[in-house]
């Protein structure tokens, strides 16, 4: 018998911006799971405006791109941080905001987690939180990980189809 009970992600959120959120986003999209999050005012995002497709994100009532990382972080079960190596701008603020909120936080750096390592300790982890889950997705833009999108998104298929095929 098993340890781990089948991971049970109900809705993933995330800040909008380029790169590992819309990753996030666009992957919740297209495996029909809730998605959500905080947001800038004025939807912004390096790339401009943040695409109405992403319905269900939240203004936060400033343009301060570190409000949104905050509530993000607070107002869900947990954060999955993937990145390339250190972190550093926005990706740093959101551990230290889950480290201040004592909030379950998982940094994955790619770098040296090969992807199959990696889907499994994500799974582990996620098994450890509370059902239903609300899981906040962050890590760097674009500009500062232009693979980060692709990556990304092929991590989340692996953790997100294994709990879909979970469901049945």
């Amino acid at each position: 018998m098993s340890s781990t009970r089948p991971v049970r992600v109900e809705q993933i959120w995330s800040g909008g911006q380029t790169g590992v959120d819309r990753a996030a986003l666009d992957v919740a999209l297209e495996l029909g799971i809730l998605h959500g999050g905080w947001i800038p005012t004025g939807r912004l995002a390096e790339d401009g405006i943040i695409p109405s497709k992403y319905d269900r994100l939240q203004e936060t009532g400033s343009p301060d791109y570190a409000v949104r990382t905050v509530r993000n972080v607070r107002d869900t079960d947990g954060t999955l941080l993937i990145s390339w190596g250190p972190l550093s701008g926005g990706s740093l603020q959101t551990r230290e905001a889950a480290d201040q909120l004592g909030k379950p936080l998982l940094h994955l750096d790619l770098t040296d987690t090969p992807h199959d390592a990696a889907v499994h300790r994500v799974r582990r982890w996620l098994a450890s939180l509370p059902p239903p889950t609300r899981l906040n997705v962050a890590g760097p833009r674009a500009s500062g990980w232009p693979q980060g999108y692709d990556l990304a998104s092929e991590l989340l298929r692996s953790i997100l189809l294994f709990d879909t095929e979970s469901r049945s």
